[in-house]
């Protein structure tokens, strides 16, 4: 069932299906919940309740006009507004890409509201940052493209959707994310997250201090992940006061929950509904 959502300032559409203790799925760029697809039908057998949002920017949430409001504080007081409208106190959280942001940030700054955390390609900020190679920026070289506003926008649009069909490489749903990206105003939305959360100049700024998470904590990173390299979530345990556990799916692309369904299913499964 999908119901629409007051957040913090934008409205969101939330996908929720069955009963039982809540699980909240948290998708990244350029997604929307439907990228939880094969998630969903296993978690609901399991004898949970699944909240998966569109965040705001993608899918049919609200998309602000403003930068500012893609920041990451502002998806983490989206999601406890949606616990709150859905009278969740307390729920297990799961989130990818940009999704693992604010699933992180979830558990840091509102742990009385996370029971267990799962963070899929994307590690804790701090490991983020303190590894932050050469080899990792030339794997983050579209950030910088993002940032151009219309230059972006053009190019990623331009011949039929060429640049970011190669950005894909293939993997994901391409073919949804162009659909979706047509809209008036969502491809400017959805690039906004890097606008806000990863313009060149934020990392000059003086960052308040992220703090460990004390809830127990799955990682997990797939070796075909074109964006991301393993070191930051396999060290992420270093900044989990609590119960960690890292798992590599083999031979998934960064989008495992397409991929490699069956045995993400079969890891979240194991950490969600039987704490292994």
């Amino acid at each position: 069932m999908l119901k629409r959502i007051e957040g913090d300032g934008a409205t969101l559409t939330v996908q929720d299906e069955g009963e039982g203790p809540p699980v909240v799925l948290i998708h990244g760029f350029p997604d929307s919940h439907r990228l939880w697809r094969h998630q969903v039908p296993a978690l609901v057998e399991a004898g949970k309740r699944v909240i998966a949002p569109d965040l705001r920017g993608f899918g049919d949430s609200e998309k602000p006009a403003d930068v500012a409001d893609y920041r990451i504080r502002h998806s983490i007081a989206d999601m406890l507004a949606v616990l709150d409208a859905l009278d969740v106190e307390r729920a297990q959280v799961v989130g990818h890409d940009f999704g693992a942001a604010v699933a992180w940030g979830l558990a840091a700054f509102a742990p009385e509201r996370v029971d267990r955390l799962a963070v899929l390609s994307v590690g804790h900020p701090r490991a983020l940052a303190d590894l932050l190679t050469v080899e990792q920026r030339e794997k983050s070289w579209y950030m910088l493209l993002f940032q151009f506003e219309e230059v972006a926008e053009t190019l990623l649009q331009r011949d039929d959707w060429r640049l970011l069909r190669e950005w894909t490489r293939d993997n994901g749903d391409v073919e949804r994310y162009i659909a979706d990206f047509s809209r008036p105003g969502a491809l400017t939305a959805g690039l906004n997250w890097y606008r806000a959360n990863a313009a060149p100049a934020r990392q000059l700024q003086q960052r308040p201090g992220f703090p460990p998470v004390t809830v127990p904590t799955l990682g997990i990173w797939s070796s075909g992940d074109d964006y991301l390299l393993e070191a930051p979530m396999a060290r992420s345990g270093e900044h989990v006061e609590a119960e960690w556990r890292y798992e590599r799916i083999e031979g998934a692309s960064h989008w495992m929950q397409l991929d490699e369904p069956d045995r993400l299913n079969e890891l979240l499964l194991s950490f969600l509904v039987y704490g292994g």
